[in-house]
């Protein structure tokens, strides 16, 4: 059955896009004549985000003024116009504070996943017949209750005490303010998913050539979210005409509706403490030895005030938060001597390089046991991404609703359409986390379960790093190519932050030094991943939390 699938398929993947030879004639034409936008469907079908709702906090913080502190026309990697932060033991030109930010750093190119050969760019003798995007959401606020506003609270409380004395290093914290917004982009989270849209469409652009009907893209309904997809097609179509050049699909996230791009919503057992924030535990464990000697060096410059673990954490989120965010936080007109301004913070010199290298160990120990390979319910969040996956690439309608697919959605081609050539859709960090899981790429745990207590030796070889898979604006691009030199004409290759990821571990995926994998086989793999994973079970049942040394794809232990 599945061949016949298969072969219904081949004409629409092997497909020549336009001709490009010297001297062709033909003119490519976008939008696609006949294209429907009627008013009256897309009030229907695409209700814009006044009509959705369910947008959630939306406080805002102050305008940005990074042109105080940072240097515009120094480009630190993709992190422009922010200014590289420094740690406490000086100015290692070959040490990046933000590379060390885990799911808070700004996306960065991996050179590679374990094959050192692979680009990006599509292999020679093969042709791009159409592409799945799956993005995080651009640089944020922090989150309404998390620990930056907790410490601000908590620091704000000890200073109207008596008692209250800072020196030092911390001298800054007796003048300090908090003025960041909640949950919403920051200005250079829009910049880069613009950004990332005008980069797209200079990758991808050519396969708009083959769409029949206007595209549609989807996100979530919460602010953040669905103002990253708006960035984002207004730099991948032009910000005159984006609003008319495809149809921007809002998911509603909120408890108990069904939504593939934020599947926590309906699988309780990722709100349970001993389960959902396993991944916090295990941190906690390490974060205890990692900020040892920072505490013994910065609780003597502060009376008044404990410094916990939890609150030195905190203190280095602010350091990522405060870059990120990038405004002016005081009166620079009566004294230019005390700018402090965002896209600059003195929490990120507070911290040696050392101590950051332990808290990008401490993201990934919350990511790989929470949202990971080493959590319960990850395999089954992911699930329905991956069951979406296969349907878009066999072109076969979903059948079956097991997981956080939505059936509403799900069952109609307006809504769910399965001809586009290209794919794009804007979640959350720990739903990608969550997705590779999925997809079984054994790559990124081949050197898990990750250890509580040290840094495991050779870090530049351990397979799984936070900032790698689900930093701000990361990316993770399904390529289906046509190869006719190949046994197999058509295959399936996966980037994740333009590097290339080895699908070895994938039942019938070969050794292929462009990571390369035979489209039968990859469904096939993937038929037979979605039967292994009991959604009902790691979602629903009431469960400890099993040895977590016996967890590596995402699953409960059979």
């Amino acid at each position: 059955m599945l061949a016949a699938v298969l072969l219904l398929a081949l004409p629409f993947c092997t497909a020549k896009l336009a001709s490009s030879y010297a001297g062709s004639t033909l003119v490519d034409s976008y939008p696609p004549p006949g294209a429907t936008n009627a008013p009256a469907v897309n009030a229907y079908y695409f209700p814009d985000g006044s009509q959705v709702g369910y947008a959630g906090p939306t406080p805002t913080g102050a305008e940005p003024a990074a042109i105080v502190t940072a240097i515009p026309f120094s480009k630190v990697e993709n992190a422009y116009p922010l200014s590289r932060p420094n740690s406490a033991d000086g100015a290692n030109p070959n040490f990046n504070v933000m590379r060390q930010w885990g799911n808070l750093a700004p996306m960065y190119s991996v050179e590679s996943f374990g094959l050192p050969d692979a680009s990006p760019i599509i292999p020679e003798g093969c042709g791009l017949n159409a592409v799945h995007l799956l993005m995080r959401h651009g640089a944020r606020y922090p989150t309404s209750d998390s620990g930056s506003s907790h410490f601000a609270s908590k620091i704000h409380a000890a200073a109207s005490k008596e008692g209250f004395n800072v020196t030092g290093d911390l001298k800054f914290l007796a003048t300090w303010k908090y003025k960041l917004g909640a949950e919403i982009l920051t200005p250079f989270g829009r910049d880069s998913l613009f950004s990332n849209g005008v980069a797209f469409r200079y990758r991808y652009g050519n396969l708009l050539n083959a769409f029949t009907d206007l595209p549609v893209f989807r996100t979530t309904s919460e602010d953040r979210m669905l103002d990253s997809a708006l960035n984002f097609a207004a730099g991948f179509f032009g910000i005159r005409t984006y609003e008319t050049d495809y149809h921007q699909e809002i998911i509603i996230e909120e408890n108990n509706f069904n939504n593939t791009l934020a599947p926590y919503d309906v699988c309780p057992n990722v709100n349970t403490e001993d389960v959902g924030n396993f991944g916090g535990i295990q941190s906690k464990k390490w974060a205890d030895i990692y900020l040892k000697h920072a505490r013994k060096r910065l609780q003597p410059m502060i009376q008044g005030f404990n410094l916990t673990t939890s609150r030195l954490v905190d203190m280095q989120e602010l350091c990522a938060y405060e870059v990120i965010a990038s405004f002016t936080r005081s009166s620079w007109i009566s004294d230019i001597r005390q700018t402090v301004a965002l896209g600059y913070s003195k929490f990120c010199g507070l911290f040696t390089e050392k101590e950051w290298e332990g808290y990008e160990y401490y993201v990934d120990l919350n990511f790989w046991y929470s949202s990971g390979p080493g959590n319960p319910t990850a395999a089954a969040q992911g699930l329905g991404y991956v069951q979406e996956l296969v349907s878009r690439l066999t072109h076969t309608p979903i059948n079956v609703w097991n997981s956080s697919t939505n059936g509403t959605l799900n069952s109609n081609n307006i809504t769910f359409p399965l001809n586009q050539p290209i794919y794009v859709d804007a979640t959350h960090d720990t739903v990608i986390s969550s997705i590779v899981t999925t997809l079984n790429f054994t790559s990124l745990a081949a050197t898990g379960p990750l250890p509580t207590d040290h840094i495991p030796p050779h870090r530049s070889h351990q397979s799984y790093i936070a900032s790698q898979i689900a930093s701000f604006s990361s990316q993770l691009v399904a390529q289906v190519l046509s190869c006719p030199a190949s046994e197999e004409p058509t295959h399936i290759r996966f980037l994740l932050n333009d590097g290339v990821v080895p699908l070895t571990g994938i039942c019938g995926c070969t050794e292929d030094p462009n990571g390369l994998c035979a489209l039968p086989s990859f469904i096939s793999a993937m038929h037979e991943r979605i039967g292994q994973i009991d959604y009902a079970h790691d979602c629903f049942v009431n469960y400890t939390m099993p040895d977590p040394d016996n967890i590596i794809d995402g699953r409960y232990p059979s």
